[in-house]
């Protein structure tokens, strides 16, 4: 009786469809995204691979929903079994399925990597699908595919600007200054519409922050006064006198930069100090609660309070600079919002190890500005507009 048993099991087993065994495509997805930072889960998600391999009925777009929510190197797993199955399907049907990649790529809830993966292999079976989908890609929240929009527009004006026809060429550049955010693109654009005699306000665009309150220096000696709460820490007196570095007596003093990325030179407000610590305030009127993104550039140590609580800090010294250097969301709310940044200078003596200066940007997580509602009108000195003409921005 017993052997009857197996072997009606064994026929049933080899009678069924493989697939009527396999796990179901979602418990294979959440087995590829469980995969962490540290690459705990890798072996888990090659079976769940495999498996996903084996079943010809998975559909690709379910596979990029995933995406969603993944972290990076889930993501990189993820890609790479849309690859797997995409590069099957091809290679069987000679074909993909156009019409769902296309509506995925334009689907802007979709996760924005995996609306590119879509767009990479929708345009590998139909020739025809850049320049239907990318031109409309000028306002996109994915970065990369507003690259592709505004560099289309850019050859475009770029032909009619070197072939003589500058003034069709200026409406193209204006249109292409909305939509870019990425700097090397901008700054293109915008040395081509100074050359046509247009003026353009970068701070603005970009969402810098020109205007502040600053005092200093505090002492930062043995780089020590990182984690020393200084008494803006505490709390913002605008009228408020400390003791500072040296037994020296600081207190708060205007300064609004005119530099085109908003860089404000702390040498320049201050005098040179080193193994210093100089506070920057500023407020900031918003129309609504919201998160946005502060985007901070920096070759110093330095900490960022919003409304009192501190949202992020880097306690390093001299490792270069650039824009959008730290991104870090904040929260916003509506009406008026403190903004302090603790910016740290240390003892190094090297030529390269004098720059004490910081810039500041607050924009969404594409990188469009978010203005302040208080914005003051920026105010260019002939010597920033010389500057700003020349293309010097360093």
């Amino acid at each position: 009786m017993k052997i009857h048993c197996c072997l009606l099991v064994v026929c049933l087993w080899g009678g069924l469809p493989s697939a009527t065994f396999a796990a179901d495509v979602e418990t294979l997805l959440n087995d590829i995204k469980s995969v962490d930072q540290q690459a705990q889960g890798n072996r888990q998600a090659q079976q769940a691979i495999r498996e996903l391999l084996k079943n010809d009925d998975v559909s690709l777009t379910t596979v990029l929903e995933a995406f969603s929510g993944a972290n990076p190197l889930a993501v990189n797993w993820l890609r790479g079994a849309f690859e797997s199955l995409a590069d099957q399907r091809l290679k069987t049907t000679k074909t993909l399925p156009k019409k769902q990649l296309e509506a995925f790529v334009l689907d802007t809830r979709h996760d924005p990597r995996a609306r590119r993966v879509a767009y990479e292999w929708l345009v590998k079976v139909d020739d025809t699908a850049t320049s239907r989908i990318i031109p409309g890609m000028l306002n996109d929240p994915s970065v990369e595919f507003r690259r592709d929009a505004v560099a289309r527009l850019l050859k475009q004006a770029d032909t009619l600007f070197e072939d003589g026809k500058k003034p069709e060429s200026q409406p193209i550049y204006e249109m292409a200054l909305t939509g870019a955010r990425d700097d090397d693109q901008i700054k293109s654009i915008v040395e081509k519409l100074r050359e046509l005699g247009q003026e353009v306000d970068l701070p603005e665009h970009f969402g810098l922050l020109l205007s502040w309150k600053l005092i200093g220096p505090f002492d930062n000696s043995d780089e020590a006064g990182f984690d020393v709460s200084y008494p803006p820490e505490t709390k913002i007196d605008p009228d408020g006198k400390y003791q500072g570095k040296d037994s020296t007596e600081v207190s708060w003093i205007d300064y609004a930069t005119a530099d085109d990325y908003g860089i404000v030179d702390l040498t320049k407000a201050l005098s040179a100090h080193k193994g210093a610590v100089t506070y920057a305030y500023t407020d900031f009127v918003s129309d609504e609660d919201r998160t946005v993104e502060l985007r901070l550039g920096t070759p110093n140590a330095w900490k960022v309070w919003v409304n009192g609580e501190l949202v992020f800090g880097r306690e390093e010294y001299h490792h270069g600079t650039r824009l959008d250097q730290y991104q870090f969301p904040a929260k916003l709310r509506k009406g008026r919002n403190d903004i302090l940044i603790k910016v740290c200078q240390n003892e190094q003596k090297e030529s390269w190890a004098q720059k004490w200066e910081f810039q500041l940007r607050v924009c969404d997580s594409v990188g469009t500005a978010v203005l302040s509602a208080n914005r003051p009108p920026r105010v260019v000195p002939d010597e920033a507009k010389d500057k700003a003409e020349s293309g010097d921005n360093s």
